[in-house]
């Protein structure tokens, strides 16, 4: 769909204004348009008012970046953004205060009849608000306002009218205003890294935003660029690094006509990709979008706050006549109806999860809706898998096994022969071997020149032969040498969860290294840190052996091992700990995890998690440090402290405003001034967020890396 229905007011470079005579029809909502063109890397700033049905874009990049932001403007489809309200974030109109301004300017001129014909066509608009609610809707506060308005106008009180009216509105303006920027808070965390691409085009090779490349269109990547687009390989071999999009640590090997995903980046080797899914196609792009429609998940909290909201409608609406049948005062009745509860109740809520949300994300820390807080807040068990989120992915070596080819060397020569060679290598297992062997102080050993199978392994000729270091893969398929007759032992090593190295030579097998994942230094003062946050048990689920498990977990202070875990039990564990009235939250990465993230209250994946396991949690480490669930558990239970604290002070403030004016010591004026004033306050303090005990909060990059790849479709 090409979206045309537009053209261009005024222009100056880097700022755009654009008339769309649609905005606010269906297919065309202004808050919709607004978020969709924010999300491009080359906007810097959007603002959409649907009342001058107008589009102001600031965006970067020159002619180029122009050219970029009316694509992405013409590729507006109208859809919904799931999570971002229509009144949330399109601009609040600013007519209505200026046309009542006017009229309160123009009131000392006029004669009386002009003056109430006035008044009653500047609070029309107020006045038809809510009998349209009151048709639609039932009694709702817009009901309230438009009669305390029309009873003051009625009465004569024309310049009370003009004056409430005026408050009403502006409190609106600023509670939209206020809840509009907590939307785009979060907006800024969906934005994509703006990954370069090298397009070619007219036979050259032209640098331009991921976002900018078209579909079918060839795309060079080299050493240590990010992958811009899902595309297939045309031709080219390289090492590709897809821990951010699938979780797996060792890169694998790509070339034709293997498919590449976007976020990726490249090890070793050099490719040329045919882009087969562009911008809002890629991989990353519906990533953003998943991240969306988990935005608008409604909290309980936030349901019940709505609910008891409109029940206070009815404690206003009650209260008013039974003043009124006291008093016959109908001033007194006009304060009373001012007196709202639910803009305070339903706005300060949802702003303060978003609040907590962005401040998790400035963290490191991404929040799926604010019902990841609030049960996140509510946990009382804490369930690890050790693999990848007790330990890291930073391998060390931990057994070098000589084998029957090399009877006569040292486990210290093999290790020192196989990093020799390594050392030409740059993927995470030949850095473990190499570091290995300079802690060790061993020697360099000599060798020829170094042939490099990518993604396999690799040879060189060393005294004595030509030594061959690899996959077990490489060097049984490929290199004829067979490990069969070591079957127990290679079995023992990945019992234990250990990544091997084959070594071989023409004579046979020569040797096995062993390397495994390494214990998080921060692992114990974290697991501490959440004992003094309320968390009440700790519990770690592994594969490894039960002695070894239980010394770990005797080491970091855990309540609860299950050790030699097959990966399908994991969820039974999770279970069988909710029947017992836990409220567990399960922290994980791998493939095998997503059951238990999905069965736990609060699923946790670790930021090099498999896709499945970030897909199925309810929040997601952006930085690869175990302390981040400390910190996302202080930040939940702060912000729904935070929302307790401002639930209560809206109550007890509009309490008190109400009773003042039950007994006469508030003027309509005075309480919408007052009330308005309770309302701004609390959505200011909601706006705020929270921080972390003795922590500034960490500010975001303008394009916080890895957020989009934080969960997979």
């Amino acid at each position: 769909m090409t979206f045309t229905d537009y053209s261009v007011v005024h222009e100056v470079p880097g700022r755009l204004r654009l008339r769309i005579p649609r905005m606010g029809e269906p297919g065309c909502e202004a808050g919709y348009l607004e978020a969709w063109m924010e999300a491009s890397a080359r906007v810097e700033e959007v603002r959409a008012n649907r009342g001058a049905r107008a589009l102001v874009i600031h965006y970067s990049g020159g002619a180029q970046g122009r050219e970029a932001v009316m694509r992405r403007l013409q590729s507006f489809s109208g859809e919904a953004i799931p999570g971002f309200g229509e009144d949330g974030i399109s601009e609040a109109e600013v007519t209505p205060m200026i046309t009542t301004l006017f009229t309160l300017a123009a009131l000392p001129f006029l004669t009386r009849p002009m003056q109430v014909a006035l008044t009653f066509a500047n609070v029309g608009s107020t006045l038809a608000k809510g009998a349209d609610t009151l048709i639609n809707r039932g009694i709702k506060v817009e009901v309230l306002d438009a009669v305390a308005v029309g009873l003051a106008a009625a009465n004569g009180k024309l310049y009370t009218a003009n004056i409430t009216d005026l408050l009403l509105n502006l409190g609106e303006f600023l509670e939209h205003r206020t809840a509009r920027q907590s939307d785009r808070l979060l907006r800024r965390l969906l934005r994509p890294e703006p990954a370069m691409a090298w397009v070619e085009r007219d036979g050259e090779l032209v640098q331009v935003a991921g976002d900018e490349v078209q579909a079918g269109e060839l795309v060079s990547v080299g050493v240590g660029e990010t992958v811009p687009v899902d595309g297939r390989v045309v031709d080219g071999v390289a090492l590709v690094n897809q821990s951010t999009v699938t979780g797996e640590d060792v890169p694998v090997r790509k070339e034709a006509p293997a498919r590449v995903i976007a976020g990726s980046v490249l090890v070793e080797g050099r490719v040329r990709l045919e882009a087969t899914q562009v911008g809002q196609d890629t991989t990353t792009a519906r990533i953003a979008r998943f991240i969306q429609e988990s935005l608008g998940r409604r909290a309980e909290t936030q349901r019940l706050a709505n609910e008891l909201a409109d029940k206070r409608v009815y404690v206003t609406l009650g209260t008013g006549a039974a003043v009124y049948a006291a008093t016959r005062d109908l001033t007194r009745l006009q304060s009373v109806f001012l007196v709202d509860y639910s803009c305070a109740l339903k706005l300060g809520t949802p702003v303060a999860f978003k609040s907590g949300m962005y401040s998790a994300a400035a963290h490191g820390v991404l929040m799926k809706g604010g019902e990841a807080i609030e049960h996140l807040a509510d946990v009382d068990t804490v369930v690890f898998d050790k693999t990848g989120t007790l330990t890291h992915s930073d391998l060390i070596v931990t057994d070098v096994r000589v084998l029957s080819a090399c009877s006569t060397c040292t486990e210290q020569e093999l290790l020192a022969l196989v990093a020799s060679v390594e050392e030409h290598a740059s993927h995470p297992v030949a850095e473990a071997v190499v570091e290995a062997a300079k802690e060790r102080d061993l020697e360099h050993i000599s060798h020829g020149e170094v042939d490099y199978m990518v993604a396999h392994g690799l040879s060189a000729d060393v005294s004595g032969g030509r030594i061959i270091v690899g996959s077990r893969h490489y060097l049984e398929e490929h290199m004829a040498v067979d490990f069969a007759p070591y079957e127990a032992l290679i079995d023992g090593f990945q019992d234990e969860g250990k990544t091997l190295l084959f070594v071989g030579n023409a004579d046979g097998p020569v040797g096995l290294i062993a390397l495994r994942d390494t214990l998080r230094a921060e692992a114990a003062e974290t697991l501490t840190r959440l004992r003094g946050l309320g968390i009440e048990r700790l519990i770690m689920i592994t594969g490894d052996r039960r002695q070894k498990a239980e010394a770990l977990a005797a080491e970091l202070g855990i309540d609860e091992v299950h050790a030699e875990m097959p990966p399908e039990d994991k969820a039974g564990v999770i279970e069988r700990l909710r029947a017992e009235g836990r409220r567990v939250a399960f922290v994980g990465d791998g493939v095998n995890d997503g059951p238990a993230l999905s069965v736990a209250e609060v699923g946790i994946a670790m930021p090099r998690g498999a896709d499945i396991a970030r897909a199925t949690a309810d929040i997601v480490l952006m930085d690869d440090r175990l302390s981040a669930v400390a910190d996302a558990r202080e930040i939940a239970g702060r912000t729904m402290r935070l929302i307790k604290h401002n639930f209560n002070a809206a109550v007890g403030i509009n309490t008190g405003i109400l009773g003042g004016a039950v007994f006469g010591l508030l003027s309509p004026v005075a309480s919408a001034l007052l009330h308005n004033g309770a309302t701004i306050g609390v959505l200011l303090n909601a706006l705020k967020g929270v921080t972390l005990e003795g922590q500034a909060q960490r500010p975001l990059p303008e394009h916080p890396a890895r957020l989009t790849d934080a969960v997979d479709q």
